[in-house]
């Protein structure tokens, strides 16, 4: 029976290029996406731009452009990117859509608010425009952001400021009755930790002038522009119809999984749950949190001159290749490392010398033949990783598969048997890699339509 699958990315920056994070992010969407539409589910894909924050006015400022113009540019090179990809979008909301998103966004505000859950206050903080928050004093390492490796500024304004502390014993009876499931383990158990320390309320708007006058409007306060995580994350329901299409809404929402990365785990697990148990809507399902890709066994800096362009990646070795490395190399659920060096290394011996070896070696010799099909299924223990979402897993049994079919050809001198046996050969070999395409369907399309 055919079920309904709301999925979601983070809602990225648009300030530059897309990273090779953002890359991992897609790729590993896609496959989910794709999974279940090919077990029949009716699936929903989103993503969209956070384009009202600070970071993005500063970056449209070094570049010398006017921030309509700049956040026009990059919110479609984040949607060619997606394509280049081969992720397969059903909706890429913008956060500067004011009557599809800017409504939905003030509706969620108004409803916390009437639940007593948003009051004023004055406030005098470490400012990071990286992350687009507060930080504590605990915080920083030697001063600075961990993840910016920047100093944050003062700032002392009078904002609106959510009542996060309230939910704190509600978020911890959620996560750890899987109400929220968050996967891995191990991320469950870092933001339980995180949780059980204390939860401070914490600040939802920005005023005009801080704020560049770029965001939406605070409803009845037009000297405030709502913060941008209270913003963004209401992409997930605006992209489904919140706030200007109801019968939408009901069709899809909540939302069964966002992809993230473990770096806003912290929004993800905390903020936007609080947020919408303060409006009285549900809460997405499940939250899929993935690491970093470094290079080199290093976070990529332009300082250190270890960034890893994927464009460049992808003009080098085709898209399919980036998605096989991602999928394959990266550990689906924590850190893992990228390099054109490994990349090149992996391209040879898997893609060239392995899948791509021995479809030339069994298209040579069952060129003439007629050859029955496979059932179309997806194999059980590819399925089995997929549902876990372990998708180097995956990838790691249809190589094991690649290479018992590669063995056979070479133990058995294929090439050299006659009528049946030959026949009876051919037979395994092409059932195999009908279903080895079957299974690499979700990961490399284009690949398995060949």
């Amino acid at each position: 029976m055919s079920k309904k699958f709301f999925l979601t990315t983070a809602i990225p920056y648009v300030n530059a290029n897309p990273h090779a994070g953002h890359a991992l992010e897609y790729v590993m969407a896609d496959v989910i996406n794709r999974y279940h539409k090919l077990i029949g589910d009716e699936v929903f894909f989103v993503s969209g731009a956070d384009e009202n924050a600070l970071k993005n006015v500063q970056a449209a400022e070094k570049a010398g452009m006017k921030p309509d113009e700049f956040l026009d540019k990059y919110a479609k090179v984040f949607q060619d990117f997606y394509l280049l990809l081969e992720a397969d979008l059903d909706e890429f909301r913008r956060g500067t859509d004011q009557v599809h998103h800017w409504v939905g966004v003030q509706e969620l505000w108004k409803l916390a608010e009437k639940n007593g859950d948003i009051y004023k206050k004055k406030y005098k903080g470490l400012y990071c425009v990286g992350c687009e928050s507060f930080k504590k004093e605990d915080d920083l390492v030697d001063g600075k952001c961990p993840d910016h490796n920047k100093e944050p500024e003062v700032v002392e304004e009078e904002n609106y400021f959510f009542r996060l502390s309230k939910y704190q014993d509600k978020l911890i009876e959620l996560i750890e009755s899987d109400t929220l499931k968050i996967m891995p383990e191990k991320r469950k158990n870092e933001i339980l930790s995180f949780i059980k320390m204390g939860l401070d309320d914490f600040s939802i708007s920005r005023s005009n002038e801080r704020a560049r006058g770029i965001g939406v409007p605070v409803p009845g306060d037009e000297n405030q522009k709502i913060y941008v995580w209270f913003d963004a994350l209401n992409i997930y329901q605006t992209a489904v119809g919140w706030g200007y299409d109801q019968k939408l809404y009901e069709k899809w929402w909540p939302a069964d999984l966002h992809v993230i990365g473990k770096d806003i785990i912290r929004f993800h697990a905390v903020y936007w749950p609080a947020m919408l148990m303060s409006a009285k809507l549900e809460l997405p399902k499940s939250l899929l949190v993935h690491g970093f890709v470094t290079s080199g066994g290093k976070k990529m800096s332009k300082t250190i001159g270890n960034v890893v362009d994927p464009y460049a990646l992808i003009e080098k070795f085709v898209v399919e290749a980036l998605r096989y490395y991602l999928l394959s190399q990266i550990p689906t659920q924590d850190d893992g490392d990228l390099t054109q060096e490994r990349m090149n290394t992996v391209y040879v011996s898997d893609l060239q010398n392995g899948l791509g070896n021995l479809v030339a070696r069994v298209a040579a010799m069952a060129v003439n033949g007629q050859w029955p099909m496979v059932n179309g299924q997806i194999s059980a223990g590819v399925a089995e990783a997929l549902e876990e979402y372990k998708f180097d897993t995956a990838m790691g049994s249809i190589w094991e598969r690649i290479k018992k079919a590669d063995q056979f050809v070479s133990e058995k001198r294929v090439w050299e048997l006659k009528d049946k046996a030959r026949e009876e050969a051919l037979t395994r070999l092409v059932g195999e890699i009908r279903q080895i395409a079957v299974d690499l369907a979700p990961f490399m399309p284009q690949t398995a339509e060949k």
